[in-house]
């Protein structure tokens, strides 16, 4: 079954009773022992597993190529369980140019308990093995990356990693399992918000960890799940598996506008540079080549002049709305430094574009008359 067929069919299920094709949402927080005291349906309580997260889980698992799945209630939550399956004293090697969430967590969160970073640039390999450490246990790629749209050579990283005794785990939620699948390139995890293009209708929060293999790390990310207890509702799972139904066409309509608006963009007279690793000129055009099928719905670019000027031209869109996070099927524009802090690597003059699947010529003749 191709990945297109199995996401169209993601919650598919004929009840035998009443005949509907989708499975029902089991709201339900316990299960019925029997009189043996086992649990014939498998389900003990919820916070431990339930049937609609099952099925998420299990299609997820299928569309990354992974062996297992677990689901959390944020990316964030999926991200700290896979940090939290470390050890005291273990190391990670990270992205500069990464979610500032991600970043926040390993800086602010873990460190205090004795978890070590180094942050440097995925993008060239060579700097990668100068950051590894004998501690280093985990590599993180984010790719392509927020807000800058690096491309990091997945199967070289996992490479290094793998060399050093370290895993490769990769951040795959502005890609989507449609276009890149980071396991089959070496990644032993898979980490997701599927708040973003997963459920893609900006109605639901959620994450997901997919492991390549079923292992003891697994097991402590799965542990970190279930006792930790940052689970998605049933009825979060159902939506997110409703979002999975459509993805595969909402990805192709979210690459061609983001490719046109790219374009668009990088010969506006306005406009100081354009980061999308489908234009020609893309550092990281090769790579992303290699191992993405299309380029993804999300670009970000410079305006001429610094954050007022930015501001100025996020001000005067019409379509595009201002709005942090990103995936949905509307498009949305922020100015990213401000949201990241006074920490932030980004350029002040930088605003993130998340392209909807809207009439393109609307959204490029918006763009154009907010820039001028």
């Amino acid at each position: 079954m191709r990945i297109e067929t199995a996401a169209a069919r993601a919650s598919h299920h004929i009840d035998p009773e009443s005949g509907a094709i989708l499975a029902p949402i089991q709201p339900s927080t316990t299960f019925e022992r029997a009189p043996d005291g086992e649990y014939p349906s498998g389900y003990v309580y919820s916070r431990l597993g339930n049937p609609n997260r099952q099925q998420l889980e299990e299609i997820f698992a299928t569309l990354e190529g992974g062996a297992a799945c677990a689901a959390f209630s944020s990316g964030s939550s999926a991200s700290a369980a896979v940090f939290q399956a470390l050890a005291n004293g273990d190391h990670v090697v990270a992205p500069n140019d990464c979610y500032h969430g991600t970043r926040a967590l390993l800086r602010d969160v873990f460190a205090r308990w004795g978890l070590q970073a180094t942050f440097t640039d995925v993008i060239d390999p060579e700097q990668v093995r100068r950051a590894m450490r004998p501690n280093t246990r985990l590599v993180w790629v984010e790719t392509p990356s927020n807000p800058m749209l690096r491309v990091t050579d997945i199967r070289r990283v996992a490479e290094i990693a793998h060399e050093a005794g370290a895993l490769c785990v990769c951040d795959n939620t502005w890609a989507t399992p449609m276009i890149q699948r980071p396991i089959s390139l070496g990644a032993d995890m898979v980490v997701h918000s599927t708040t973003k293009y997963i459920s893609g209708h900006s109605d639901v929060m959620g994450g997901a960890v997919i492991a390549a293999q079923a292992d003891d790390f697994f097991d402590r990310v799965r542990q970190a799940q279930t006792t930790g207890g940052a689970t998605p509702s049933a009825f979060d799972c159902w939506l997110t598996l409703r979002g999975i139904r459509t993805l595969h066409l909402r990805m192709r309509a979210h690459c061609e506008n983001a490719r046109a608006l790219a374009s668009s963009l990088s010969e506006h007279p306005r406009v100081q540079a354009v980061h999308y690793p489908g234009l020609a000129m893309h550092d990281e055009r090769a790579i992303a080549s290699a191992q993405m099928s299309d380029f993804g719905g999300m670009l970000s670019f410079q305006v001429e002049g610094g954050r007022e000027q930015a501001m100025e031209v996020a001000a005067n869109l019409r379509l595009f709305t201002r709005a942090t996070s990103l995936g949905g099927t509307e498009s949305l524009i922020e100015h990213r430094a401000s949201v990241e802090g006074p920490d932030t690597r980004t350029p002040d003059n930088l605003l993130r574009v998340s392209v909807g699947i809207e009439n393109i010529d609307d959204l490029i003749a918006d763009m154009a008359q907010a820039l001028t």
